[in-house]
């Protein structure tokens, strides 16, 4: 891509003063408007170091509400962020609806700096290409507006200018050994950048080049190209606006099919366990994973469970004799509930990313993402675009964190509905149970056919080798918890004998 592109253009200031008015005066509004039609907006600036994206961003807020906005830099990793996923620091980063995020350097660091650096391995490098095309995709799918600029310079041109900064007290420091390193060796550095931008142009998330020796055509064509981006992306929210909006019993798509495949028709809810022999098992299991939490810590190991299940199914139970074997301080549990007013002003998946735990810890999940593809599915509070996109996204999100070293489960628990209905009526009568149930779960328990068919095909869709759903019998509360704990003891043994 950048070999084609002619670096010599330039602006006379007069132009460009002339230019910037009108264009600074769009950038206003528009940004007024993105933020009335809740349209967040993610600005990416990447380049050849000295090729001026610090000011080209200084440029370009100069018009903005500062209330509306935020710069991000992006330096090497921090030991704190090495115990995360890879995009775990950049979902951090993401802004909410109406909100700007501005990124100087962003994940493409990992495909040109540190890959440079020898800090990316070719098995990762595939991997991490996959990862941030998946991760564009799902942002765009959600109208978010993302613009990403490439700032180039020549090698001549890069020279002089780190010259300049390295000559002057002020502005030396900002001159690095590494810098120097990767303008000397500017063609190997290119050639990193050209299979980087080809691997990551997509019609959803292309790349901008902006020709950047003379400031004054840079920082107009940056102030153009988000104007463009952002004027087309108001036109596509009016045109949504526009779209026939179909009923929550439309959007849910619950059929009766006689061939359908499903997980939940052979499972035999007979299993039991007596209590004698559970409470056996229960020390003995419990014992084990105290001892296996120490060494996921040494390891460096994170765990990630999520527990799904019919309501009065056993969540908490199961959540709770895992928990007490496990040390306080190296384990975290998230009960998820309908998202806050934050959490709605974010992508679905926001909330789930900025809880994954650090290397060595266990999150634990009491409700997930899952949410998405049953009940909000089920209650129309997303679209049918949005739950069928979802099975997608969920298995990427969930593989990106395998592939940063996390062992992933996911539990169904499982009852019948006259089963269901025993607990409920339980609960009811047990003064010290009756904050169990809610009217909602009745109400959800009118629709146990519907729920039935949507589990079956989120089993079936989001069941992997490196996230599988591990369907626990649990008309039997005694089974149930120690086919849990059972489960989550072998997957960690596997793990540390794979690592040996």
């Amino acid at each position: 891509m950048l070999e084609k592109i002619d670096l010599s253009k330039t602006m006379d200031k007069p132009e460009f003063k002339t230019r910037m008015r009108e264009l600074d005066a769009k950038l206003g509004r528009l940004q007024r408007l993105c933020k009335e039609k809740q349209i967040p907006v993610i600005i990416v600036f990447e380049g050849y170091g000295a090729a001026g994206k610090g000011t080209m961003i200084n440029r370009l807020i100069e018009p903005l509400d500062p209330r509306g906005f935020k710069v991000y830099t992006t330096q090497q990793q921090t030991e704190e962020e090495k115990y995360y996923p890879f995009l775990w620091r950049f979902w951090n980063m993401m802004p909410g609806k109406g909100r700007i995020s501005i990124l100087d350097r962003s994940w493409y660091r990992i495909l040109l700096n540190d890959r440079f650096d020898g800090k990316t391995s070719d098995k990762s490098l595939a991997t991490a290409v996959d990862e941030i095309n998946s991760f564009e995709e799902l942002l765009t799918d959600d109208h978010i507006v993302l613009i990403k600029f490439f700032l180039a310079i020549s090698q001549k041109e890069q020279k002089k200018r780190f010259k300049k900064l390295a000559d002057s007290k002020e502005t030396a420091w900002r001159v690095t050994e590494d810098d120097l390193k990767r303008c000397k060796h500017y063609d190997e550095y290119s050639r990193l950048v050209e299979e980087a931008l080809e691997k990551t142009d997509r019609d959803n998330a292309p790349w901008t080049i902006i020709e950047a020796e003379n400031r004054e055509f840079a920082a107009a064509k940056i102030a153009q190209s988000v104007v463009d981006r952002l004027e087309e992306a108001l036109e596509d929210a009016e045109k949504r606006e526009q779209e026939p909006k179909v009923s929550p019993e439309e959007s849910a798509q619950i059929h009766t099919d006689t061939f359908r495949a499903s997980a939940l028709a052979g499972v035999d809810l007979t299993k039991s366990l007596e209590k004698d022999e559970y409470q056996k098992k229960l020390k003995e299991l419990q014992k084990k994973l105290s001892k296996l939490h120490g060494e996921l810590y040494l390891r460096r190991i994170p765990v990630i469970l999520a527990f799904e299940g019919w309501d009065a199914g056993g969540k908490g139970g199961a959540i709770k004799r895992l928990t007490q074997a496990l040390d306080p301080r190296g384990y975290e549990v998230h009960p998820v509930a309908s998202p806050n007013d934050l959490e709605k002003s974010h992508h679905y998946l926001w909330r789930f990313w900025t809880a994954v735990p650090k290397a060595g810890h266990i999150a634990i999940f009491d409700r997930s993402w899952y949410g998405r593809v049953m009940v909000e599915r089920l209650e129309g509070f997303c679209t049918e675009n949005e739950w069928r996109r979802a099975y997608k996204e969920m298995n990427h999100m969930e593989e990106s964190w395998v592939n940063s070293g996390a062992i992933v489960l996911k539990f169904w628990m499982h009852i019948d509905k006259d089963e269901q209905e025993r607990r409920f009526k339980e609960r009811q009568e047990n003064p010290d149970k009756q904050w169990k149930i809610t009217d909602e779960d009745w109400r959800n328990r009118a629709k146990w056919d519907q729920y039935e068919v949507a589990v079956d095909e989120m089993l079936v869709r989001t069941s992997t080798t490196y996230a599988p759903w591990i369907i626990v019998e649990a008309n039997s509360k005694y089974y149930a918890r120690i086919k849990v704990l059972q489960t989550v003891i072998d997957a960690i043994e596997s793990r540390l004998k794979d690592n040996e």
